[in-house]
């Protein structure tokens, strides 16, 4: 058998050669065309996310709106109920003041009617301790100390508010003076108080006890 020529050999190998040149050529296109592919979708994704941050910043936007008008409101709603508070602290700061004012002036009635009615239960003593210094007495001593004891407690009253009443020479007024006795005479004005029988007192400039008194009257 004839052996092949060393040209055709040389040949082959070159042969060979191309064949894997174009071999290891073809995944270099693979790999481009998926790196292209994948540099595609980079910059679709990209596009998408950018969209998507609009989206939300028009969201965020559109959002924001209600969010200051709501905000607007509750304030005004506070501003309102701060004021309905504030009123109602006034109102309320008043009644107590009127009440407090009632209170003190209920008291203060409450101790006058009280000192009223004291000063009231020692009128007769006072009257006693009169009729008895216009007795004549025999032991001038005695009757000097009735006399200062008499003075003693008329001062203390009167430090109190009792004020007596004066009568004798004025004319009769029936809101302090109360009519027991007349006596007819030309001498002085009808009406005009002849004697008093018993001293009328005022209170705290209220009548305590009306004066009881003899009146003169024409015939």
């Amino acid at each position: 058998m004839k052996k092949p020529s060393r040209p055709s050999s040389t040949w082959a190998r070159l042969s060979k050669a191309y064949r894997h040149r174009q071999r290891d050529r073809a995944p270099e296109k693979s790999v481009s065309k998926s790196y292209t592919g994948s540099m595609d979708s980079i910059n679709n994704l990209v596009d998408s996310k950018n969209a998507e941050n609009g989206s939300d910043a028009a969201s965020t936007t559109t959002e924001s709106e209600p969010t200051l008008e709501a905000v607007s409101a509750e304030r005004d709603q506070l501003l309102a109920e701060r004021a309905d508070l504030q009123d109602r602290l006034l109102r309320r700061q008043a009644e107590f003041e009127n009440f407090r004012r009632r209170a003190e002036r209920d008291r203060a009635e409450v101790v006058e009617y009280a000192n009223t009615e004291t000063v009231r239960a020692l009128l007769p003593i006072l009257d006693d301790f009169e009729r008895a210094l216009k007795v004549e007495a025999v032991n001038k001593e005695y009757a000097r100390g009735m006399e200062l004891i008499y003075q003693r407690l008329f001062d203390s009253l009167k430090k109190l508010g009792l004020e007596p009443i004066t009568s004798t020479g004025l004319q009769f007024d029936p809101n302090i003076h109360h009519a027991v006795d007349r006596a007819v005479t030309e001498e002085v004005e009808e009406n005009t108080i002849l004697e008093e029988y018993q001293r009328g007192y005022n209170f705290r400039g209220r009548l305590l006890r009306p004066a009881m008194v003899k009146v003169a009257v024409r015939s």
